[in-house]
């Protein structure tokens, strides 16, 4: 097993950006995972509102962890057979 093989990894830390955008234009919005205490990195970019979502949940979740091949980040797990 290589480190590129791991495809889902747990989120160590996060950071947003926001970059200004031609005058009149939209900013851009990313969002920068760190995963596996810097093991794998993964930017993303997003609009406002995700970027406002994300917040909220990112900062109340206890674990999440990110799929890379699906960039897909995963929020709130639960062992089976809890509510």
């Amino acid at each position: 097993m290589t480190d590129n093989s791991l495809t889902v990894r747990q989120l160590s830390h996060y950071q947003f950006s926001w970059v200004a955008g031609d005058p009149g234009k939209a900013g851009t919005w990313t969002l920068q995972l760190v995963l596996d205490q810097g093991a794998w990195e993964e930017v993303l970019t997003i609009n406002a509102d995700d970027a406002d979502n994300l917040q909220d949940i990112l900062s109340t979740a206890d674990t999440v962890f990110y799929d890379v091949k699906r960039r897909t980040l995963l929020f709130g797990t639960t062992p089976a057979g809890h509510h």
